[in-house]
Order: structure tokens, then C-alpha cells, then sequence
């Protein structure tokens, strides 16, 4: 059996490079916004009030439940908040 190494687990689990740079957006953008909660103390219904979401909406982040949630709605999750969103292309390596 040959053993493959990728850069990212979404490499290995996405069938093509454009799904696999989409999951890494937004799971990193999902880190961060938990980030965010976790350092201001925040509990999920006050999370909610900022982000402009429901208290379940914020379970689902919390959670991890990357399929609930698109580039779009983490970005408008952020906005909200009145957090910046930083978005760079880079050329590939």
C-alpha cells in the first residue's frame, strides 16, 4: 500500500483543489470567529447578538458543523461583529 502526504487534510479529503482551498477558508475563518467568542468570554446567546445570528447558529460553530456554513455567511457572521475580513491570493507554491 502507498502512502500519500498532503499539505492539508482538506487536500486529502476534497476531490478537487478549488473544494479543498474553499474548506480551508472557511474552517479557518470559523476559527477564528470561535476564537473571538472564547476571548471575550462571550456565552453563545451574547455571540449570537453580535454576530446578528441565532443562539443555534452559534452551537453550530461552535461544533465545528463546517457544512452549515459558507464563505458568504462566516463573512457577514464577522461584519456584523464589526470584525475586519482579511482575504489574500497568493501564488502557489
Amino acid at each position: 500500500m502507498k502512502t500519500q502526504e498532503f499539505e492539508s487534510v482538506w487536500d486529502a479529503l476534497e476531490d478537487t483543489p478549488a473544494e479543498a482551498e474553499n474548506m480551508k477558508i472557511r474552517s479557518r475563518m470559523m476559527l477564528d470567529l470561535k476564537r473571538h467568542i472564547k476571548a471575550h468570554n462571550l456565552t453563545q446567546e451574547e455571540a449570537a447578538r453580535l454576530f446578528g445570528v441565532t443562539q443555534p447558529r452559534i452551537s453550530d460553530l461552535m461544533r465545528g458543523k463546517i457544512a452549515r456554513f459558507s464563505m458568504d455567511s462566516l463573512t457577514s457572521m464577522a461584519a456584523t461583529a464589526g470584525l475586519r475580513v482579511d482575504v489574500r491570493i497568493l501564488s502557489a507554491a
